[in-house]
């Protein structure tokens, strides 16, 4: 694993403090704040089967659904033939046999009847089995393509705290992704880098985290806003944070909550945004105290 070649690419991201930088986009970051140094376009694949299988061992899978029937038996036996014993997911009121055909698939269901994602993310941290050190958040609509797990656990294995996705590293990530998916990363990515003087390039579902680092940032966020706030708070905490090029794909059976309705998506986004300024007023009228 400590093998693996390492190219600047601008496709992956790991924090460092004290590092001065010009980036492939041409921003040039500065040295009195933690910066995003762009790498990691890996010269190998890294098989799973060659990966510590205590890893996955210690992983708990966290999966939100929402009328996932079509697509959520798949999902988990992806992950379980990939070494993922661990996979809880949380029913979010759904109205058809999502829970009924994950149990059927050799997962565990919580059930959260209130809707909301970060909701959802909280029910699936409740009572973590012992043993469990890290954290995986995915989707259950088979958008994700897993084979992007295994350079999140190198990255991990090279002591990062959380590990998040960029969907738009690839021509088919950004093609997968709708017109509103697109233009909401880019206006949070821009607010982000404006507020906390970072530029993500993605706030994904497809995340690893330490779980004492998850309990470190102290997650409260219900709504959409999950991603964009564990991020965030990742900063503030001084996290190391690996930002990976992910291959993604479009949903694969039943609709979209968010991105397939435009009010739908328009409540999201509204929300998204009020987090975001929130935060930044906070943290702002922190730095004054």
């Amino acid at each position: 694993m400590d093998a693996i070649r390492l190219r600047i690419d601008g496709v992956a991201s790991h924090i460092r403090r004290g590092v001065h930088l010009k980036r492939d986009d041409g921003i040039e970051t500065p040295d009195t704040t933690p910066t995003i140094v762009s790498a990691v376009a890996v010269e190998k694949r890294v098989s799973w089967a060659n990966c510590k299988k205590s890893f996955r061992d210690s992983c708990l899978v966290v999966m939100p659904a929402l009328n996932e029937e079509e697509t959520i038996a798949a999902v988990i036996q992806d992950l379980r033939e990939r070494g993922f014993e661990r996979v809880r997911v949380i029913d979010n009121g759904s109205t058809d046999a999502t829970a009924r055909r994950a149990r059927a698939a050799g997962a565990e269901v919580l059930s959260e009847p209130q809707c909301g994602y970060g909701r959802a993310c909280r029910r699936g941290l409740t009572n973590v089995p012992r043993g469990v050190a890290w954290i995986l958040f995915c989707d259950a609509d088979g958008s994700d393509d897993f084979d992007n797990v295994d350079l999140m656990i190198a990255a991990a294995e090279r002591d990062a705290d959380l590990v998040v996705t960029n969907r738009f590293a690839t021509k088919a990530g950004r093609e997968a992704m709708t017109a509103v998916q697109r233009f909401g990363n880019r206006l949070v990515s821009k607010l982000v880098e404006h507020g906390w003087g970072f530029r993500f390039a993605d706030f994904g579902p497809l995340r690893l985290i330490r779980r004492q680092a998850l309990e470190d940032i102290d997650m409260r966020e219900r709504g959409f806003g999950w991603n964009v706030v564990m991020q965030i708070r990742a900063i503030e905490a001084g996290l190391k944070i690996s930002e990976l090029p992910a291959r993604y794909r479009p949903r694969q059976g039943g609709r979209s909550k968010i991105s397939g309705n435009v009010i739908g998506a328009l409540c999201a986004g509204l929300a998204i945004l009020q987090t975001v300024v929130r935060l930044y007023f906070g943290a702002a009228r922190a730095r004054l105290a």
